[in-house]
């Protein structure tokens, strides 16, 4: 069975740090490209960090760069999101992804893990 498990949110005060986790199951991660996107309340799903499968390089939406920092355990199958200097507008609902298009496409997602960032 396929699973993508996120774990690591919580409520923290702006200013404050928080590690995302996302275990997978179910398939081999070192092949798929890594996301972590965020969905506020009214607003649409956005991509937040990508982490590649070939080299490692990442990606980052623009209000998170220098804040944020995803890494990949393939030997753990894991990722993870490194938040620090968090602000009232990171509050969320983040997802990891995975996602893959060779030899075959396949996307998988996790079920979210809240983040609340408030005084």
């Amino acid at each position: 069975q396929v699973q993508l498990v996120e774990s690591g949110g919580g409520l923290v005060q702006p200013g404050g740090s928080l590690r995302l986790s996302c275990a997978a199951s179910g398939f081999t991660t070192s092949t798929y490209a890594m996301s972590w996107y965020r969905q506020a309340p009214g607003k649409e799903r956005e991509l937040v960090a990508l982490i590649t499968s070939l080299d490692g390089s990442t990606n980052y939406k623009d209000s998170v760069k220098g804040r944020f920092a995803i890494s990949r355990d393939n030997a753990k199958n894991s990722v993870y999101l490194q938040m620090n200097s968090l602000k009232v507008e990171d509050t969320a609902v983040y997802y990891c992804n995975a996602r893959r298009w060779l030899p075959s496409k396949s996307e998988y997602w996790g079920q979210g893990t809240q983040v609340t960032v408030s005084s």
